[in-house]
């Protein structure tokens, strides 16, 4: 695996591995790996020649009180593991190569980025945004994966990649992979490490709560009250507050009051301590 800390150096990288017609996947990180990232890469090497892992903390996605300084980073060991599932390219710019002297550029995706996280984080989604589309200028993958985790991020990409036809017709370039789960249901997630071993003990009764309200929804209740219930009992279970939990379109995100025909999607994100979690599922007959 080669790593590469310029933009000039990664370009050179590019060319090479394109030379023969190879195809190439993206898969953006921000480090701090776990088996959800590597399941990613292996996503990846199914259905690509060659794998680019970028791993770059944006701190254009973190708010004024939130933990930029403090977000996990272990540079060796992500690398080595990266190398260790054979990713090609390890693209890793300090943020001065990501965002030179004078950089002035916003990406902003109406729509699905409000409500939700875009209500909780103001901001974050511009910052996502913005990175994953110069993510996508510098490697010009054919493909790029992330996790179902983070729904509402993906739900952002995937309409920036159609409105500014980051992607060719017809083909699902941006490939969302299902979330995967610690033994107990735990969607994994980096910032699982800050739980103290109480608080990781009564995480877990987020996603047994979240599968409760989706047989009640699924069973005819009244959505509203589902919620509510399901709010009520996160709350219960050990969290200090639940910043949203909403059923929501899979594709728009808007909200729904009644589960119909269309995909539809659990939403939540709440907070146990200092730590915020967000999560989600799949509801209704369509539910993959």
């Amino acid at each position: 695996m080669q790593t590469v800390t310029s933009l000039d150096m990664l370009r050179t990288a590019l060319a090479g591995l394109r030379a023969d017609g190879a195809r190439i996947a993206l898969v953006p990180t921000m480090g701090a790996l776990h088996e959800g990232h590597l399941t990613l890469v292996r996503r990846a090497r199914a259905e690509a020649d060659h794998v680019v892992a970028s791993i770059f903390v944006n701190p254009r996605q973190f708010g004024p009180n939130e933990d930029l300084d403090a977000y996990p980073r272990q540079p060796a060991a992500d690398a080595a593991m990266l190398e260790a599932e054979g990713v090609s390219l390890l693209w890793t710019p300090g943020p001065e190569a990501m965002y030179p002297a004078g950089f002035a550029t916003t990406v902003s995706v109406a729509g699905v980025s409000e409500g939700l996280c875009g209500a909780a984080r103001p901001g974050h989604f511009d910052g996502v945004a913005t990175v994953v589309l110069k993510l996508f200028n510098q490697v010009a993958p054919d493909m790029a994966f992330f996790g179902e985790k983070d729904f509402q991020q993906l739900a952002v990409i995937r309409t920036m990649a159609r409105d500014l036809d980051l992607t060719r017709p017809h083909v699902d370039a941006i490939i969302g992979v299902p979330t995967v789960r610690e033994a107990d249901g735990l969607a994994m997630s980096s910032r699982n490490r800050y739980l103290s071993p109480g608080q990781r003990t009564a995480a877990a009764a987020l996603p047994r709560a979240m599968r409760e309200a989706i047989a009640g929804i699924e069973g005819g209740a009244q959505v509203a009250g589902v919620l509510l219930q399901l709010e009520a009992g996160i709350i219960a279970a050990g969290f200090s507050s639940v910043d949203y939990a909403a059923l929501a379109d899979a594709r728009s995100l808007a909200p729904l009051a009644a589960l119909g025909p269309e995909p539809a999607r659990l939403l939540v994100a709440a907070r146990i301590g200092d730590t915020r979690l967000i999560d989600n599922m799949p509801v209704g007959p369509a539910r993959r």
